[in-house]
């Protein structure tokens, strides 16, 4: 599986996915291209035919829904391999893949198969949760610029995971705003283990702190644990530079979007704080409905801080927003504090 995977990263060679649709949808290797041998529904009827007849129907019945298809099939794998190089799967190496490579190799494609398909790729993803790693957590109130602290670190070279980035969602009631669909869990999975397994064990991993779900996508259990057990550096922004920050992040946002997101949070803010809030954007006032915002969203971090372990936090004091000397400032403290594989 290693072995395929560096082959794809080191040759830019192209991955088919010969799985169902819906298959593919559910969850695939990242940049994967999609080159399904059936239909989700002659899939569902080859699958019947296993189990409710025999496997030699089901194959006869397989190669009837094929031979009709091997000449586009063809032509679809020319247009997304003009190389004719291709790396290819089914679920778990058998006929699918075997046929659709047979195929294509006749018609003069160099064709590389994925060793017990997708299902080992799966469980290589899910073992990178589980392996120990050096993380290093930059916790702190919301609009503390974490996002933006990550992103300069990356630039200075250091190993970092963005899991708000690859969730598509920010992880509050505001979350959804400007971004695109939410993976599913499963592709959210493969990308962030794909992420992970490309990193030095030696050298620290940073990412933000989070709860355990962001927006309707649950963090594998085995890298959530580890984060609760991770050192944390704990951002201190003055509140006043926070609001500035995420009014600035919200003023050209659509009134409704934020009216709805408020609306999501209704009964944690209260039924005055609630219209005040509506108020505010109506009269434009973002700083405002930020203020309001941010007392229900302080108590809830300071709650899930509550539950750290205490030994492993590390305050830093940080009087303005301002990401690549913020960023310098933390690594700066974390070096002095010795946190090399993200262990003090």
């Amino acid at each position: 599986m290693d072995a395929f995977l560096n082959y794809v990263a080191q040759h830019n060679t192209p991955v088919l996915d010969v799985r169902a649709p819906k298959e593919f949808t559910a969850g695939h290797i990242p940049n994967a291209l999609s080159l399904p041998l059936f239909t989700d529904e002659e899939r569902k009827q080859v699958g019947t035919t296993y189990k409710q007849i025999n496997k030699e129907q089901a194959i006869l019945l397989g190669l009837d829904l094929f031979g009709p298809k091997m000449s586009a099939m063809v032509r679809q794998a020319e247009k997304l391999t003009p190389g004719k190089e291709v790396m290819l799967h089914c679920w778990r190496g058998g006929m699918r893949s075997a046929g659709v490579a047979w195929l294509l190799d006749l018609a003069g494609f160099k064709v590389n198969l994925l060793r017990d398909g997708y299902k080992a790729f799966r469980r290589l993803v899910l073992h990178a949760f589980e392996r120990p790693l050096p993380l290093v957590v930059i916790g702190g109130f919301t609009g503390s610029g974490k996002t933006e602290i990550l992103q300069e670190l990356h630039h200075l070279g250091e190993q970092v995971v963005d899991l708000e980035k690859l969730a598509h969602h920010r992880g509050s009631a505001f979350g959804s705003i400007g971004q695109s669909n939410q993976p599913t869990v499963e592709q959210f999975e493969n990308d962030l283990g794909v992420t992970l397994r490309q990193f030095l064990s030696s050298h620290r991993i940073w990412l933000e702190d989070e709860s355990s779900i962001i927006g309707r996508i649950n963090l594998p259990n085995p890298l959530y644990n580890q984060m609760q057990q991770a050192p944390l550096v704990k951002l201190e922004v003055p509140k006043s530079a926070r609001i500035q920050k995420l009014a600035e992040d919200y003023r050209s946002v659509d009134k409704t979007l934020l009216q709805q997101a408020i609306e999501r949070i209704k009964k944690r803010l209260g039924g005055l704080a609630y219209k005040e809030a509506l108020q505010a954007i109506e009269a434009g006032n973002i700083e405002k409905m930020v203020d309001l915002a941010l007392v229900y969203y302080d108590k809830a971090y300071a709650y899930q801080l509550a539950n750290k372990p205490a030994d492993k936090i590390i305050t830093i004091a940080l009087p303005k927003i301002d990401a690549q000397e913020n960023a310098r400032e933390i690594l700066e403290v974390v070096r002095k504090k010795k946190l090399i594989l993200g262990i003090e």
